[in-house]
């Protein structure tokens, strides 16, 4: 019989006794005690679900709005911003680099008043935001924290997460501004500037999602996530923080797969090797300070545009491994977003997938329901192992930033995403409706499509903002000085963006002074 493996190649026994669980580091941990495998809080979902929180955004402002609005009515617990390509990239609407991208890939924002839009109706002193965004977070979090001003909610009330996150961009997204020690810089004074002014902000969710969506396996996402959070965690001691003020505001961000067990056990994994970096390597006191905290979103990479309603079925199955695993909050994947983004319908069925597995399959009855079972635990020690043989490899070669500058996380991924396709191709991985059970139906009816005429209306409101504001010279001398000088630039950023500066044009100010990065690993 041939010997079964995990999507990470982990040999899988054919069964499992006790035998293979006696003397496991991690085993005998509590719900919501470190080290904090079973589980951040002792009463998980007992209490209540995890935040249904889908991720959406498309076109202009006030399409956005509509359909967060839909979505709440529906019974979405958390709103989940995505942004276009242009505004993660720090370029405005009008700028030539955005031409054909304005709202394809999310909302488009430029100015505070795009942003006052997004949340028309929306009180952000009661409800959660997350924002996925990396090269520009700390210009989102400005223009939030403007918005809520405008609606007179203070800062200290506003709960939500930016993602922050810019080392995973070099490493597999791509959507990066600046070299990376002004980019660390930025997020360490997003990390001060919460602290004071923000405290119940998640200052960034180090993701792994991208990099599972790369191609990467389910060690390697464990292993490079965390390397990640101990560089950001290094940079902000660097600058002079306390461990257990700014730690406890950090929050993760990872891939559910369609490995069930291994998702179920990276998950647990997770926590354990992360509590202990927290506690041995770092000596914070706080056990809030090693608590892995998360969201999940189901693996865009698995869904197929052939027979796309399979993907209902393969978002279910991992949806219910973030739950199994522990998740703080999840996004369900539409059916159809390999072909578009996600029509109303489609969006609707996702959310009620989450609803389904809250109140109807049982799973939130008990906390950890599958400790305790042979396979899980013996696959969560291998996945702890296997993570933290690639952690002192990256320690080795000088942490993250270097294993970046390498090309050593880019090679690792392109490896096994390499064998992962190798084996669709073969046939040795079945992949319902592509490589088996062909049907040949067509799939690309009913999807969205955003209007293109959208972007001339974007590209005009922009400018019309741009004749009715002031003089902003000032405000952009002042943004100029404080990256100049290394002094905390949020209090500037924050200044202009109330003066209505755009993204593109506090950008441009701080490409000017850092330059841009520009990727040179040869592969």
């Amino acid at each position: 019989m041939k010997q079964r493996k995990t999507s990470s190649e982990i040999p899988i026994k054919p069964v499992y006794r006790k035998t293979d669980t006696e003397r496991l580091r991690h085993a005998e941990s509590e719900p919501g005690k470190y080290p904090f495998t079973r589980g951040v809080y002792s009463d998980m979902y007992l209490g209540r679900p995890w935040t249904m929180r889908q991720y959406a955004g498309y076109g202009t402002a006030e399409q956005s709005n509509a359909r967060y609005r839909y979505l709440l009515s529906q019974g979405q617990t958390g709103l989940s911003v995505a942004f276009d390509l242009p505004t993660q990239i720090g370029y405005d609407s009008d700028h030539p680099m955005a031409r054909g991208e304005v709202g394809k890939t999310g909302v488009a924002i430029d100015t505070l008043a795009d942003l006052e839009i997004l949340f028309k109706g929306l009180p952000l002193d009661r409800v959660s935001t997350s924002m996925t965004i990396n090269a520009t977070a700390f210009i989102l979090l400005a223009l939030y924290i403007a918005v809520a001003k405008k609606q007179n909610a203070a800062p200290d009330k506003l709960r939500g997460t930016i993602q922050n996150d810019i080392l995973k961009e070099y490493i597999a997204r791509g959507t990066y501004i600046f070299p990376p020690k002004p980019s660390l810089k930025l997020i360490t004074d997003v990390f001060s500037f919460c602290n004071d002014r923000v405290p119940q902000w998640n200052t960034i969710s180090i993701s792994g999602y991208h990099i599972r969506e790369a191609g990467s396996t389910a060690v390697q996402e464990v292993a490079f996530t965390l390397s990640n959070g101990i560089c950001y965690v290094e940079h902000a001691l660097q600058a002079g923080l306390d461990i257990d003020q700014f730690a406890p505001r950090l929050s993760f961000f990872f891939n559910a797969h369609n490995d069930l067990f291994e998702e179920i056990a990276k998950f647990r994994a997770a926590r354990f090797l992360w509590a202990r970096i927290m506690r041995e390597r770092f000596k914070a006191k706080d056990e809030r300070s090693c608590m892995l905290r998360f969201h999940t979103q189901t693996a865009g990479s698995m869904l197929t545009a052939q027979q796309p309603e399979n993907n209902i079925a393969r978002v279910t199955i991992q949806a219910l491994a973030a739950v199994l695993g522990g998740t703080q909050s999840l996004h369900t994947n539409s059916m159809d977003e390999a072909l578009a983004l996600p029509t109303e319908k489609s969006a609707l069925i996702a959310l009620r997938t989450q609803q389904i597995l809250a109140h109807e399959s049982g799973v939130t009855n008990t906390v950890d329901p599958l400790a305790g079972s042979y396979f899980v635990e013996s696959l969560t020690a291998e996945i702890i192992g296997r993570a933290e043989e690639y952690l002192a490899q990256i320690d080795r070669m000088g942490g993250a930033v270097r294993a970046v500058e390498t090309g050593f996380f880019q090679k690792e991924i392109q490896k096994a995403a390499y064998e992962y396709q190798k084996e669709i191709e073969s046939k040795e991985r079945i992949v319902v409706g592509v490589n088996a059970y062909l049907s040949g139906q067509d799939a690309r009816s009913n999807i969205l499509q955003v209007d293109p005429k959208l972007e001339k209306r974007q590209i005009e409101f922009l400018r019309s903002i741009r004749q009715e504001r002031g003089d902003i010279s000032m405000q952009l001398n002042s943004l100029r000085e404080a990256a100049g000088e290394n002094r905390n630039i949020m209090p500037a950023v924050l200044g202009c963006v109330e003066a209505m500066v755009s993204i593109g044009e506090i950008c441009g100010v701080l490409r000017e002074v850092w330059g841009e990065h520009k990727e040179n690993v040869t592969l």
